[in-house]
């Protein structure tokens, strides 16, 4: 088993690591003016920048952190339009047509990030793979049976199996042929560098944390600067600016973890995921030195709720060893995405009332092609072109009675959780912390939140999410406090890390 006291506070990703030589940009000290304000430094962010400032606009990009290190560092990185068993349900849910959208409008993003990685030159790793859906549970045979007839009928090449190439136990599996992976950093690095050359401009460290709606609406940052502009569009994570969309009760966090190994065994290319859960997640990289990595992700759980969290990197560690020749685990990560009710990406205005600011959020884990497909929907939209897919990613599209009952379900988690945190019972003093351990603790009579680093300096914070009041609770595996209604983290020092909460938690004493 991992032992628990060796898991670093911060933990990086592959990715991150291996590009931790970016440059860095400034932070915006002064009042500016720009055709397009994108907010958000992933790809969907970085991609929408680049190809708008292509087609000729002044272009500006801000990043609350540094560029490059959020959910997009934090990924297993495959460009597929195999988004788990997801087409037999779209097709039963929403139609063949939207279905057949949904898949073209992945697919249309692979071939795009197929065209750019070529016509740049882009060393990014990027490989052609097979992508699997295996299951090992006779239970689950008729679902992919379901699938693959979905896949038939919306004419997505493909093909069954009674087996997979790897070493793990697979009643039978889907395959979806001409997929793809890469590094997106690398990827996303190369797009960032056209953005420079193309006039385009970067702030880091520059919090947007509000939009005055208008004709020339302006984003304001936690600084009080403020961006004049003709659009605005939130790519970030969570969505900075809510503008009446009541996103926050729309969607629901999720947080999986990753672990990237180093084997013995040679690897037989392709891309996996099963299609029990607890799911797992397969695909190969390349260390700089040349060394196969292999990323084995999973461990789906809401934000804030569920084992404690190391327990999903163990579980992790023990599927590896059943199943490769574990040699070494190099890195170890975690990262969050958020999910719709209806399980397609919330791409494109706001709200109907506000025509010149746009959203990209909800990519359900597949950001690779989702975000790729809202830069180029956004695009159009801005330049007012048409675009196939606009009505179905719409953010104010119809709910279904399915959709609705979703959320009734979802909301009623919410409620559960915030009731349940103000009842909770605490017994545990922060004397009571050992070295490198948090917890809910009690100070003067109320709920708090303790963290005790190893050189035995604590750190205190007012427990309630600065979003809707719901109690964060301890997450071990990251050393962060995570909110269990909406998926907002927060630092150990309670600054913010994921929305939607804007505010940090309030610091406190002991005495």
């Amino acid at each position: 088993m991992i032992e628990h006291h060796s898991f670093p506070q911060f933990p990086e990703s592959y990715w991150i690591e291996s590009t931790n030589n970016l440059p860095s940009y400034p932070t915006l000290n002064q009042d500016i003016e720009a055709d397009i304000t994108i907010v958000g430094g992933g790809i969907s962010g970085i991609t929408t920048a680049y190809l708008l400032v292509k087609e000729g606009y002044k272009v500006v990009l801000l990043d609350a952190g540094k560029l490059l290190n959020g959910t997009t560092g934090h990924t297993t990185a495959k460009i597929t339009a195999q988004h788990d068993l997801i087409y037999d349900e779209f097709v039963t849910n929403l139609g063949q047509e939207k279905a057949s959208l949904y898949y073209q409008a992945s697919n249309d993003a692979l071939q795009f990030i197929k065209q750019t990685v070529t016509h740049n030159q882009i060393q990014c790793g990027f490989s052609e793979q097979d992508a699997y859906v295996y299951t090992d549970s006779i239970d689950y045979l008729k679902k992919l049976e379901d699938e693959m007839a979905a896949y038939k009928l919306l004419g997505i090449p493909s093909s069954y199996s009674d087996h997979i190439p790897l070493q793990v136990p697979a009643k039978a599996a889907i395959i979806m042929h001409n997929q793809a992976q890469f590094h997106p950093l690398h990827y996303l690095t190369a797009l960032v560098r056209e953005y420079i050359e193309a006039g385009g401009e970067i702030y880091e460290n520059t919090t947007a944390i509000d939009v005055e709606k208008g004709s020339l609406p302006k984003v304001i940052t936690s600084d009080g600067h403020h961006i004049t502009c003709k659009y605005v569009a939130s790519c970030t994570h969570f969505p900075f600016y809510d503008g009446l969309g009541f996103y926050f009760a729309r969607m629901h966090a999720d947080r999986s973890y990753v672990l990237g190994v180093k084997v013995a065994d040679d690897y037989p290319g392709g891309m996996y995921i099963s299609a029990e859960d607890p799911k797992r997640s397969i695909r190969h990289a390349e260390t700089a030195d040349q060394q196969k990595l292999i990323l084995i992700g999973g461990q789906s759980h809401k934000t804030g709720q569920g084992i404690c969290t190391i327990s999903h990197y163990e579980e992790l560690q023990q599927f590896t060893e059943r199943h490769f020749n574990l040699q070494e685990i190099a890195y170890r990560w975690s990262t969050q995405d958020l999910v719709t009710g209806d399980k397609i990406p919330y791409i494109g205005r706001i709200t109907a009332s506000s025509p010149n600011i746009f959203v990209a959020t909800g990519y359900r884990k597949w950001g690779m092609t989702n975000s790729t497909a809202a830069a180029l929907l956004i695009r159009d939209l801005i330049m007012e072109k048409e675009n196939p897919y606009e009505k179905l990613f719409e953010p104010s599209r119809s709910t279904s009675f399915t959709t609705i009952k979703k959320l009734i379900v979802d909301n009623a988690d919410v409620a559960k959780h915030l009731i349940a945190g103000k009842l909770e019972r605490i017994n545990k003093r922060p004397e009571d912390l050992a070295l490198d351990e948090g917890s809910v603790v009690q100070i003067k009579g109320r709920r708090a939140g303790g963290y005790k680093d190893k050189n035995g300096e604590l750190y205190l914070v007012d427990t309630t999410c600065t979003h809707m009041g719901c109690e964060v609770e301890w997450n071990n595996g990251d050393r962060t406090w995570d909110c269990p209604c909406h998926g907002s983290r927060f630092s150990i020092s309670g600054d913010v890390i994921e929305g939607p909460a804007e505010k940090p938690l309030s610091r406190l004493e002991a005495n």
